[in-house]
């Protein structure tokens, strides 16, 4: 009988709903900027569903970033979003 791996288990920043670490995307901000997390410096997560929902994830990420250009974020938001599906 093969064993139980442990997976870690992350939260949502939007939504604050716990998932293991696969099903959800990895983010972080430098300087007020959104992006994909680079291997070093605090990162969040946002899982798929909250994905899907523009503005429910755009008040967790002002905050998260400490910046209110909620345009900017958007469109970060859906290029990461695109990125990481056709990957």
């Amino acid at each position: 009988m093969a064993g139980k791996f442990n997976q870690p288990i992350r939260m949502c920043i939007s939504c604050r709903v716990r998932e293991t670490q696969d099903k959800m995307i990895r983010l972080q901000c430098v300087d007020g900027s959104l992006q994909m997390f680079m291997n070093h410096g605090r990162s969040f997560y946002v899982c798929k569903c909250c994905q899907t929902q523009e503005q429910k994830v755009l008040k967790a990420l002002m905050r998260q970033c400490r910046s209110g250009d909620k345009d900017k974020f958007t469109n970060k938001l859906k290029e990461i979003i695109a990125d990481d599906r056709k990957s």
